[in-house]
């Protein structure tokens, strides 16, 4: 079953099981899915699928960092709940210590040593970790290693 049809079916889930916030996120989610489809006039691959949700949970957790300084505790709960449904469609998240070999064996890869070499080390980086680890901890670690 591919991501498409399993976001479907949980989906109906939801719906039979009369479980309105996993309803309303996989819908969320759902919508964002189908207006890059309009877009792209075509229907979206597993990967693409994978960028969305990606993309879906960066804006959560921009937000809830947002509602927490804002001391909106009501809806920081509420974005917790929805991190943790998306978050159930993605591959496992690399752990810092995951990302640091990773980093440290793609700097050995391109050579890179100092911070003028941060955008050839990045680029080789970034496709090694796309949808499976943070973006910002991916720089904050690069960060740290070139210095």
């Amino acid at each position: 079953m591919n991501l498409a049809e399993r976001l479907n079916e949980d989906m109906k889930k939801a719906l039979k099981d009369g479980n309105k916030f996993r309803l309303q996120t996989i819908r969320m989610v759902r919508a964002s899915i189908k207006n890059q489809e309009i877009e792209l006039r075509r229907p979206l691959d597993d990967n693409e699928l994978l960028n969305i949700l990606s993309r879906e949970l960066k804006q959560r957790r921009d937000s809830l960092q947002d509602f927490e300084r804002g001391g909106r505790e009501d809806l920081v709960s509420n974005v917790k709940a929805e991190i943790e449904i998306i978050s159930e469609y993605l591959p496992r998240q690399l752990t810092e210590e995951e990302v640091k070999v990773i980093v440290v064996q793609t700097m050995q890869e391109t050579g890179a040593s100092s911070k003028a070499d941060l955008g050839k080390l990045m680029g080789a980086l970034m496709p090694k970790v796309k949808g499976i680890a943070d973006g910002k901890l991916v720089n904050a670690i690069v960060q740290q290693s070139l210095q």
